[in-house]
């Protein structure tokens, strides 16, 4: 088969970019080139005159074509196993996707009604028309929008209208469109250490100024972002319960961190990924519900309440930033899909919503208790659990090592789909165990058969 003009420039285009040929070298003359390649002569100047168009070769006359001197060729990345860092990106990645049992952030989906769902969306599927069919409203399906907005005033004690709530794909998505709408690239960001991992890794790549505040058992502790961060531009927070620690951030210092928002103009992002679930007393209401000065910027998701393949969150826009969201969201987002809105709207406007939330409540304490006394159990004296009020994973500490990490990876291989704590800190001062879920466990012998696999392994770790 001959060779045409386009694969003799694919071929030194790569070969340049790998550093094989490099800036300077001279190439073979047309002439001699076609006959190497047996090809005609133009066929090589069509390769050539490419190549000299998009500048990674120059044509010196008499002297021949040369790779151009002044091209900058990007080192080629060495392969070599992932650093420390990839090492710990691949094993929460790995606790989201791979199989296993007590998966994080995964609600009882055996407890969820599948039956009411189906139906509902049946019906969502029926009242298509073609209007439906176009591209889907960028901020939201207006009716799921008021459903959310009177959702989060009743249930989370918020005050805001439906023109505020913005419907995204999730957390990530919510991060980056507030991040765009709001701030700069150098603005500062304060994040709670230990925190969310993959919200890290986000931040990490686009927050030139990110820097971390410690969590103790009343929360995020303001008094450290004041000492050495108050001139931040935002603070995000998980102040129902955090994650991975479970704490609530305790009343004075949610008064103290709106306090430093609105004097110094500041925004706290309020992520209240499970705030729904709440066992010991009513649910405790938002962080937002007690912001006067609109200083909150509240996000939620549907991936712990429904189901995490449904991809929806939304946002809770400051009412004087609605504009900037609207045309930073018309330039990023390209709207959720209509279908699911649909249904998702009628799920929480027909009341099954509120109706699944009382039932997980109850289910999930009896489910916590299961793996705690499953725990108490198999390990007697190994593991300390400082209880939350709420939540859907509690941290097990360990009472006098430090190798969760070694721990984890030996659960995992046990198909326990656990995490290190310490995988979660940024800063030095780190804590030491394994966060596990129990949403998904339904007896308390079905949690003790689990967590016996690893029995003599973990012992040997630890003793």
């Amino acid at each position: 088969m001959t060779m045409g003009y386009r694969e003799i420039y694919e071929r030194y285009r790569q070969n340049i970019l790998a550093g094989v040929i490099k800036p300077g070298d001279k190439l073979p003359s047309i002439r001699v080139l076609a006959e190497e390649l047996h090809v005609a002569r133009k066929t090589v100047e069509a390769a050539y005159a490419v190549l000299v168009g998009e500048g990674y070769l120059v044509s010196r006359g008499a002297k021949g074509t040369l790779v151009n001197p002044d091209l900058v060729i990007p080192s080629p990345r060495p392969d070599m196993a992932p650093d420390s860092e990839d090492a710990t990106l691949n094993q929460f990645l790995d606790l989201r996707d791979a199989p296993g049992a007590m998966r994080l952030g995964i609600p009882a989906l055996d407890a969820f009604p599948t039956k009411k769902w189906l139906l509902l969306a049946g019906k969502a599927a029926r009242s298509l028309r073609p209007n439906d069919m176009t591209n889907p409203p960028v901020m939201g399906y207006t009716p799921l929008r008021e459903a959310i907005a009177s959702y989060v005033n009743i249930s989370r004690g918020l005050n805001c209208t439906a023109d505020q709530v913005f419907i995204t794909s999730g957390y990530r998505s919510n991060l980056m469109l507030i991040l765009h709408a709001l701030g700069m690239k150098s603005d500062k960001v304060v994040f709670e250490d230990p925190g969310y991992f993959f919200g890290q890794r986000l931040l990490k790549r686009f927050a030139t100024q990110l820097h971390y505040a410690p969590v103790d058992r009343q929360g995020i502790d303001v008094d450290y972002l004041l000492r050495h961060h108050p001139d931040a531009r935002f603070a995000i927070v998980t102040p129902s319960h955090h994650s991975p620690l479970a704490v609530t951030l305790s009343l004075p210092r949610k008064h103290q961190l709106l306090e430093w928002a609105a004097g110094n103009q500041s925004w706290i992002v309020e992520d209240d990924y499970d705030g729904e679930f709440h066992y010991t007393r009513k649910v405790l209401p938002a962080l937002k519900s007690l912001d006067t000065q609109d200083r909150v910027i509240y996000i939620g998701t549907f991936s712990k309440t429904v189901m995490p393949a449904i991809r929806i969150g939304y946002i809770i826009m400051p009412r004087a930033a609605i504009p900037r969201f609207r045309e930073i969201g018309e330039i990023m987002e390209a709207g959720q899909p209509l279908l699911t809105q649909k249904i998702l709207a009628a799920f929480l406007s027909e009341g099954h919503f509120y109706k699944h939330l009382k039932k997980m409540r109850t289910l999930y304490s009896q489910r916590r208790a299961m793996l705690l006394e499953a725990l108490h159990t198999v390990y007697p004296g190994v593991f300390e659990v400082e209880l939350s009020e709420g939540g859907m994973h509690i941290v097990a500490f360990l009472r006098t090592r430090t190798r969760d990490e070694e721990l984890a990876a030996i659960w995992r291989r046990h198909q326990l789909q656990v995490s290190a704590l310490s995988g979660w800190y940024c800063l030095s001062n780190k804590r030491y165990g394994l966060v596990m879920s129990y949403t998904n466990i339904v007896s308390t012998q079905q949690a003790i058969d689990l967590i016996s696999g690893p029995h003599a392994e973990t012992l040997a770790l630890i003793n």
